[in-house]
């Protein structure tokens, strides 16, 4: 009686056991940063690894606390670092829908999305935490104003993209094109609008004189004495 081999078996094991911290990780991601990232993603690995050791260390001093609301944080935020009003707040409300936990298929982190490359380089030690956050957003976000002059589009392109792939106009990569313009179409939204301009005076038309003359006053006739009457008889029974 021959034994019956079955070689494929082990392989199927190996394969299970190589793919089991793979999908864990991308369902970890999916969970704990509220986003859709496929159980099979090979993308990003380290950076999804790091934003969820962050996710950890952070979550233990806000469990109980929560967060600040924030849209005055935002405001404030703007303020202090002399962004347009409105855009950084429509930068949030793209990156992360304002949920401060939010963790990217890229392992980008928190209400500002940051790379954990980029995060280092700003030094913001807790990308979940909104102040510190935020407060790293709108600085890399005013270095991109400013190397771009003032320019909001390629700015916004180059927060998404990273400056060195904004070579004078918006990348066509499938992603930032409509990144800048979902941008753009909240901070249209949500930036102050301008006083209303009053309104010019109606040009003369050719009916209309250039100059109106002094009316004459007209004299008033002579008053002549009223006719006499005779007096009436008075009322009889």
């Amino acid at each position: 009686m021959r034994r019956r081999r079955d070689s494929g078996f082990p392989w199927v094991k190996v394969a299970l056991c190589a793919l089991l911290p793979l999908v864990l990780l991308n369902l970890a991601v999916a969970f704990f940063g509220d986003t859709s990232v496929s159980p099979l993603s090979l993308s990003f690995l380290e950076q999804k690894a790091h934003a969820l050791s962050a996710y950890a260390r952070h979550r233990s001093s806000c469990l109980f606390e929560g967060h600040p609301e924030l849209a005055p944080l935002i405001r404030d935020t703007e303020r202090r670092h002399r962004l347009p009003t409105g855009l950084l707040e429509a930068l949030v409300e793209v990156e992360s829908n304002t949920q401060p936990h939010r963790i990217s298929p890229a392992g980008a982190m928190g209400p500002g999305q940051l790379m954990p490359s980029t995060a280092s380089q700003l030094r913001v030690e807790d990308p979940f935490d909104p102040a510190p956050a935020l407060d790293g957003s709108a600085r890399y976000l005013a270095e991109q104003l400013e190397r771009y002059r003032g320019n909001v589009r390629l700015a916004v392109a180059a927060y998404n993209a990273g400056p060195g792939n904004v070579n004078g106009r918006v990348p066509r990569n499938g992603e930032t094109e409509f990144y800048v313009a979902r941008v753009l179409t909240h901070y249209e939204r949500l930036r102050p609008r301008p006083p209303p301009r009053p309104a010019k005076p109606a040009p003369p038309t050719k009916s209309t004189p250039a100059a109106k003359r002094q009316a004459r006053p007209v004299s008033a006739p002579s008053a002549s004495p009223p006719p006499s009457r005779s007096p009436r008889a008075p009322w009889t029974a």
